[in-house]
């Protein structure tokens, strides 16, 4: 009979072995803590026109009811901070979209991982997960003991900061567990006293509602009014929450080569932006997460900014 930790010792090696930045594992199941946060937070409408978050909310609570006999939930984090930054006279995205939209890349390493775990172990049922599916992701990797929930809402880590994705494999095999790590976050209200639009409005609650990236990616109708002149900048999405985070001086550039930045976008200065073509749009932005805002959205916020 091979142990739960030598099965556990093989998925963990594997995550290193394609690249992510660390790996926690949790025992799945019904997350208590979360229920209430997140009924209150839909109560009060901080999740503004982004009604999917209304969907599926048992199975967001409960991944058992998302897979089959569900045992266990591999979270990980891969890095996507850059080495290089945008042309200072530019209009801002954030630096997870500099490269190639994460969902495939991260999508194609996790089927990679699910393969190679089914060919070591045998027979292991399980699905991958990638901002795709009602999966409390933050939740899971602060269960997993990959960091913790910091005041801005973000999974903080005290080595490597915040810029990385989180992903998940939620699979019928039952493993070692990881334990939850402490709150570091101190005294601290850098991310609180910097944001913009005064989105954080408590210690750990964002108002999804009044953040710069919801208006410029989620929000389809015009920005309010009363917003103009408070997005400093921002395009698409937004980091200063992350930037002003003492704990993001650790941050160190990563390794995957379809993060690498794209030098169109860099280089493009406000007057570039602003006479952007959707033809231009099509060809520079064709595997770019900024797709998602689509060509209408990106030139409203364009001229929002103006």
């Amino acid at each position: 009979m091979i142990s739960k930790q030598t099965y556990t010792d093989f998925i963990k090696s594997e995550a290193k072995r394609l690249g992510f930045l660390s790996c926690g594992i949790s025992k799945a199941g019904f997350l208590e803590q979360e229920a209430p946060r997140l009924e209150n937070w839909l109560k009060n409408n901080q999740n503004g026109e982004m009604k999917y978050m209304e969907n599926h909310f048992d199975k967001r609570l409960n991944p058992t009811l998302l897979v089959d006999d569900a045992k266990s939930v591999v979270s990980l984090l891969l890095n996507y901070y850059p080495d290089q930054s945008q042309n200072a006279d530019s209009y801002k995205i954030s630096k997870y979209a500099y490269g190639e939209d994460y969902h495939f890349v991260i999508k194609d390493k996790l089927k990679e991982f699910l393969f190679s775990i089914q060919a070591q172990i045998g027979e292991v049922y399980g699905r991958a997960f990638v901002d795709s599916a009602p999966v409390l992701d933050k939740a899971w990797a602060a269960k997993g003991g990959l960091g913790w929930i910091g005041k801005n809402s973000n999974l903080l880590t005290q080595k490597v900061g915040s810029f990385y994705f989180i992903a998940e494999l939620i699979i019928d095999l039952e493993l070692e567990y990881d334990h939850a790590v402490t709150d570091h976050c101190g005294t601290c209200t850098a991310c609180i006293d910097s944001c913009p639009t005064q989105a954080i409005v408590a210690p750990y609650v964002v108002d999804g509602s009044k953040c710069i990236s919801y208006f410029t990616i989620e929000l389809k109708e015009n920005i309010p009014i009363e917003m103009k002149g408070r997005f400093d900048d921002w395009a698409f999405g937004c980091d200063v929450c992350q930037d002003v985070c003492p704990w993001n001086k650790f941050s160190k550039p990563h390794s995957e080569p379809l993060f690498n930045a794209n030098a169109e976008i860099l280089s493009m200065s406000k007057k570039d932006w602003i006479d952007i073509t959707e033809e231009t749009f099509k060809a520079v932005f064709k595997n770019s997460p900024l797709k998602r805002a689509k060509f209408q959205g990106l030139k409203r916020n364009i001229d929002f900014l103006k």
